[in-house]
């Protein structure tokens, strides 16, 4: 019996990358998928392919920093689709501007990076937490390894402080939430080969290279080692598993 079967999921920023592998996962598993994306055409793109391997996807266009538009995804999907049993919060920048870079950039890194890393995932999660609770539902939620460290290679402090966010978001929700039966966990992906970092694999080799020689298994990952551990924290695999993080970063933390 697939691990999913009868479960309705989100996941946002589905249209690329991580979102993407995990939504056709998911679908493999026997959930129905909406795919959320601020790229409504990715996302639809995404839904067919799912279809076309016989899966169940719909696609919705989703701007997280916006809250109403949240909101109206939310009923929508409880419209056209039904109640949903697992909420992927996805979506996500990085930029790589420090503290001490140009004055706009940083500030505009800063607003941007903790409106959709952080309370992108608030707006999400508030917009469809009546129907997670009403059918005890799992939540997941994508930190980072810099939901613990800040990386030496360029990186926003923005960005760091987004991903330290959602462990602790994680954490609060897992408590509150846990005595409604809803499970709250978090993936902490270390270095993943995505359409985010296409820019810093191509110009900065030093970067990568550095995140290869502190990685155990001394490869970068791909979205698809972020599947297993999404299918294990969404289905009844993990039912006694929540507030917690599972690292899927070949072992960075570990050294």
């Amino acid at each position: 019996m697939p691990l999913l079967e009868n479960h309705i999921a989100v996941v946002t920023g589905a249209g690329s990358g991580i979102g993407r592998a995990i939504a056709q996962g998911y679908a493999r598993e026997g959930a129905q998928v909406a795919l959320l994306d601020m790229n409504g055409n990715a996302a639809e793109e995404a839904a067919q392919e799912i279809r076309r391997a016989g899966g169940r996807a719909e696609s919705f266009a989703l701007d997280v920093t916006k809250r109403e538009d949240c909101v109206t995804v939310a009923k929508r999907i409880a419209e056209q689709v039904g109640q949903i049993t697992i909420l992927v919060n996805n979506a996500g920048i990085a930029r790589r501007n420090g503290m001490l870079g140009a004055a706009e950039a940083v500030i505009d890194d800063w607003e941007s990076i903790i409106a959709i890393n952080l309370t992108g995932v608030f707006n999400v999660t508030h917009a469809f937490l009546e129907p997670l609770r009403a059918g005890k539902g799992r939540i997941v939620n994508i930190g980072s390894i810099q939901s613990f460290v800040h990386i030496r290679s360029p990186s926003s402090p923005a960005y760091t402080a987004s991903k330290h966010g959602v462990l602790g978001f994680t954490k609060a929700l897992a408590v509150e939430l846990g005595k409604h039966g809803v499970r709250v966990n978090a993936i902490g992906p270390g270095f993943i080969e995505t359409p985010l970092n296409a820019g810093t694999r191509a110009t900065n080799p030093e970067a990568v290279k550095m995140f290869m020689d502190h990685t155990p298994l001394g490869r970068a990952g791909k979205p698809e080692d972020i599947v297993g551990p999404a299918i294990f924290l969404a289905s009844d695999l993990s039912a006694y598993v929540t507030g917690s993080i599972v690292m899927a970063d070949g072992g960075y933390r570990a050294v």
